[in-house]
């Protein structure tokens, strides 16, 4: 299990994707994984997009996982709200963030000052990334449909 320390350690670590060609961004029931490491230390990660949602074409899911299954942020947009483990009721759009004992059970508002606009995806997924500390980020397509 990681702790707070370990996570703090990991989300400062710069990155940059394996594989530096361009994005496709998913179109709407698609997904879309795509290998992150860290530039000292050779930390891997793994950067997911879902849009597998059957209804909504604006729910969208970013994450950030390392060793495959810790996930260390996700972000929910348009989806449904969340109840953390002490009760609290966040709407949607919001952003898990890996906890120690608790992993991405806690969630968080999203602000402007996070992501300026969750309804354009490709512009937060940007964002989500720029959160994540990667560099040197590859032209990102957005879907034609």
């Amino acid at each position: 299990m990681l702790t707070d320390a370990d996570v703090k350690r990991l989300i400062a670590l710069a990155k940059h994707f394996v594989e530096a060609s361009q994005i496709d961004f998913p179109g709407f029931g698609e997904s879309l994984e795509r290998e992150v490491t860290s530039d000292v230390g050779h930390e891997d990660f793994v950067i997911d997009v879902n849009r597998r949602g059957k209804t909504k074409q604006t729910k969208c899911t970013y994450q950030k996982r390392y060793a495959v299954t810790d996930i260390i942020f996700r972000l929910d947009i348009d989806g449904q709200p969340h109840t953390n483990p002490n009760g609290e009721f966040v709407p949607c759009p919001h952003l898990h963030i890996y906890r120690e004992g608790f992993a991405d059970k806690w969630a968080f508002p999203v602000t402007a000052s996070l992501f300026s606009d969750t309804t354009k995806l490709v512009k937060t997924f940007r964002e989500f990334l720029s959160m994540c500390n990667i560099h040197d980020l590859p032209e990102i397509q957005a879907p034609t449909t």
